[in-house]
């Protein structure tokens, strides 16, 4: 008996206008959900990685983020853009969060990844957005916008040396709001 293997296809990808237009889109009074779906951009985070983030492991002094049991239940570090930074501030000034960087209901829960996938529908169609993306495409798009703006994954984009179309800041971290 033979198995045949199902062909691997390449994921869906949103340019850099669309992921900026998506996170412009993004609804609700308040940056919590602009915030959230902006670390999931802008770090290349998982659903259930931000929904678990606390506020101790957000490492402004290092520019980096402490995933505690992603997948496989390993730690590990996530590059942190200043443009990402200053609107982790702004959404901290506003809400004071405690505990999980981004509270659900109760505020003694985490956010849930339901909850965040919601946010991304709602701003995906608020944006315009016809592609079959999902909230894992801004992982995917996060990746695809280092790679295409030559960026080792290692390396934070505002590192890395300028082309002759990036004006000193990374193409993938001009996408996210200021």
């Amino acid at each position: 008996m033979q198995f045949h293997r199902k062909p691997r296809k390449l994921p869906v990808v949103l340019s850099v206008e669309e992921a900026a237009d998506l996170l412009a889109a993004v609804p609700g009074p308040g940056l919590k959900y602009r915030a959230v779906l902006g670390i999931s951009y802008g770090a290349g985070l998982r659903a259930s990685e931000v929904c678990n983030l606390k506020v101790t492991d957000i490492d402004s002094d290092r520019m980096l983020i402490h995933v505690d049991d992603g997948r496989g239940g390993r730690d590990r570090k996530a590059m942190l853009s200043p443009n990402l930074l200053a609107l982790l501030r702004g959404y901290w000034r506003e809400s004071r969060p405690e505990g999980w960087l981004f509270p659900g209901k109760p505020k003694i829960n985490p956010l849930s990844p339901r909850q965040l996938n919601r946010a991304f529908t709602s701003a995906k169609h608020m944006a315009g957005i016809m592609k079959a993306a999902t909230l894992h495409t801004l992982r995917h798009s996060f990746a695809t916008h280092l790679l295409e703006a030559n960026t080792p994954s290692r390396q934070h984009p505002s590192d890395a040396p300028a082309g002759p179309w990036m004006s000193g800041s990374s193409r993938c971290c001009s996408a996210m709001p200021s």
